[in-house]
């Protein structure tokens, strides 16, 4: 059976429910210790040990208390020790005394080797004499009293005692282990004893089969009880390797920490086993500055602090409470039991407490920060992908307002549920093949020559039709979809540039991702690889962030941005004019383009305050040394009245509106004509789209 307490080597506290039941389960198992060994044939156990069995049986179960045969990864289901196979066998020759007393000092011998805490080593003393005795009871109840020096050897009729004595050893064990694990994580011991009992008891039925066989050997032919080993070794081996795939399946590689499919697993276990008034949490840990860490020392180095991370939180959490590791630099924490939003709180400020000590590493000190979002059940989701995905949207506010820790405020999530189905949806969508990508042109106000085309992402719901980015956008960025739609777009629009460059159309494609997407230090590698794969330059993509990132704090981004401008990837700023943004912090971005919101462009005739806006933000561009390009572009009047500004690209329905691939290929080839570098002057008589 699994140790109750082998997260902790500290004992419980005096007075809690854990303390109390390992005080009692020790105290009467001591006292049936005690009382065995006074029933102890002393002349008999001396003369049994002048003989070698009684020798080679005690190495064999000093042997077989040391190391377990794991069945499963899960903690609750733990191991089976191979010596109970030669106790049994103990049992029913010797008897309970000396049965009783070569477990004692195979436990007290596996305290000293593996360094357990006496407590341990006290509770399992006391829970395998009392399963030894349960089964001894059960044995005198079939007239069965065995001694040192009156043995006893079962024959084919005392199957059903040793059958029911076995049933009693198993039950008393499971019931005594199980019940400390329940109170030590802090689960119901209906729980434990499910994950518990189908795994153990298959084993348990193996070894306590084999038993009344090595007492017939020991009767026989005593020197072949060694043999035994070898069966042994085989389940051993045998176990050790399924057990060894069933935690490659459930645990990360690099941390050993669960992965989302047991934190799944975990949580819905979780939920289904909440009390009334009980609460569960769900934390999602993102780590800010990781990537510096990574980018400056290397990826062996990030991994082993990645590694010391999930050992930081592993060890600030409670018994019970659930680590895993979901990609990257994001951990997640469930609490299978949370007293209410403040004391989630708490355990999150512990954690990200234990992230910002100071690490060590190659002789240099790093500093690690981490944001927290926490979301609460049942006050803010029914199941775990909700309970997730609102725990994402938390740590993303705390991120975003660099407050460290934020609880799901539903104020702040725009997420309805009819937004939500949508989610779902738009997840299927991500497999199912129904998010394409349209193409708009960006063409020179003065000469009418083709700069570009920015990738638009449009939807097409086998249902709902065709659904705006406006609906679908805002929706995953606020979700974990968000990374994942981006490395969608950018890599189909990398696939679209190879077709269209390595056939002569030279064009760049321009795509948006979002602030978020500045966040993590995925983006510069997903480019670095793609452009890499498709043989394509970093100048063939441009990259556009809307102005909110100026306005907030760029203490996040700012290691991204400047990894892309390392790889030689143009960024834009998209849709200039409607924030805030300060003149230093334009300067200090990245940015080769700035786009002008086509809010301001469309009313340009009709409205003087519109008209000095755009002329501002015009000659600010341009004193800056950047590409001012307008969109929504949809007159040839205002075509003009931008050219005579000196804006340099305009983008709308005047020029084109977004075309699939294959129709952009065709209208692009018809522009170029003879080549990628014929121009066409701005002529509004011929360049309207059809």
């Amino acid at each position: 059976m699994a140790d109750p307490t082998d997260t902790r080597d500290t004992g419980p506290r005096v007075g809690t429910p854990l303390w109390a039941f390992l005080a009692g389960i020790t105290v009467v198992g001591f006292t049936a210790l005690v009382v065995a060994m006074i029933r102890l044939d002393v002349a008999g156990l001396v003369q049994l040990a002048r003989g070698p069995l009684f020798w080679v049986l005690a190495v064999l179960v000093v042997l077989g208390e040391l190391r377990p045969v794991m069945v499963s990864s899960a903690t609750a289901v733990g191991g089976t020790y191979p010596s109970t196979m030669f106790t049994f066998a103990v049992l029913l020759h010797f008897g309970l005394p000396v049965a009783v007393l070569m477990q004692a000092v195979a436990v007290g011998m596996n305290g000293v080797v593996t360094r357990k805490a006496w407590h341990r080593v006290m509770f399992n003393i006391a829970q395998s004499t009392l399963a030894l005795t349960a089964a001894a009871v059960v044995l005198g109840l079939f007239g069965v009293s065995p001694s040192p020096g009156v043995p006893w050897v079962p024959s084919g009729s005392d199957i059903v005692p040793i059958g029911l004595a076995g049933v009693a050893y198993f039950a008393t064990r499971a019931t005594l282990v199980c019940g400390a694990v329940a109170l030590h994580e802090r689960r119901s011991i209906t729980r434990v004893l499910r994950a518990t009992v189908g795994p153990q008891s298959l084993v348990y039925t193996a070894l306590l089969g084999l038993a009344p066989l090595v007492v017939v050997v020991m009767d026989h032919s005593p020197g072949l009880v060694p043999l035994f080993v070898a069966p042994l070794a085989a389940v051993y081996f045998t176990a050790t390797l399924s057990m060894r795939r069933d935690h490659q399946a459930l645990h990360d590689e690099l941390t050993g920490l669960p992965n989302r499919k047991l934190l799944i697993v975990s949580t819905e276990e979780a939920l289904a086993e909440a009390r009334q008034g009980e609460r569960v949490g769900l934390f999602l840990i993102d780590l800010d500055r990781f990537k510096e860490v990574n980018d400056t020392m290397g990826h062996p180095v990030g991994d082993r602090l990645l590694q010391l991370v999930a050992h930081r939180l592993t060890h600030s959490v409670r018994p019970g409470d659930v680590v895993a590791r979901l990609g990257g630099d994001e951990f997640a924490v469930l609490l299978p039991s949370i007293r209410d939003a403040h004391a989630a709180r708490e355990v999150a400020a512990r954690l990200r407490a234990a992230l910002t000590e100071p690490v060590r590493l190659e002789g240099m000190s790093f500093d690690l920060d981490g944001s927290v979002g926490i979301a609460l059940f049942p006050d803010h989701a029914p199941d775990f992908e909700l309970l997730l995905q609102r725990a994402d949207v938390a740590m993303y506010l705390a991120k975003e307002a660099r407050t460290g820790v934020e609880l799901y405020q539903p104020d702040k999530d725009r997420n309805s549920p009819e937004r939500l189905n949508l989610l779902g949806d738009l997840r299927r969508a991500l497999d199912g093949g129904e998010l394409k990508l349209y193409y708009q042109p960006k063409v020179a106000l003065a000469t009418g020559s083709v700069h570009g085309v920015e990738a638009l992402l449009r939807w097409r719901h086998p249902v709902h039709g065709l659904i705006p980015p406006s609906e679908f956008v805002p929706l995953a960025e606020q979700s974990y979809l968000m990374r994942q739609l981006t490395a969608y777009v950018i890599d189909a629009a990398l696939e679209q540039l190879a077709r269209w460059w390595h056939t002569g159309l030279r064009v760049p494609i321009s795509v948006n991702i979002s602030a978020r997407d500045l966040l993590g230090s995925a983006l510069p590698e997903q480019l670095e690889v793609g452009l890499g794969r498709f043989g394509l330059p970093p100048s063939a993509i441009q990259l556009e962030v809307t102005e909110r990132i100026l306005t907030g704090d760029q203490a996040y981004t700012q290691e991204t941005i400047k990894a892309l401008a390392a790889l030689g990837v143009p960024l834009a700023l998209d849709d200039f004019g409607t924030g805030y943004s300060s003149l230093i912090r334009l300067q200090r971005l990245a940015v080769s383009e700035v786009k002008i919101d086509s809010s301001f462009v469309r009313r340009l005739a009709d409205s003087q305050d519109d008209d000095r806006i755009v002329r501002s933000i015009v000659d600010l561009v341009r004193s800056l040394g950047l590409r001012s390009v307008a969109e929504g572009v949809e007159s040839d009047a205002v075509a003009i009245r931008l050219a005579e500004m000196g804006c340099d690209l305009g983008q709308g329905w005047l020029f084109c509106e977004p075309m699939p691939a294959a129709e952009a290929t065709g209208w692009l080839r018809e522009r170029f004509g003879s080549g990628p570098e014929s121009e066409y002057g701005y002529r509004p008589e011929v360049s309207r789209s059809a």
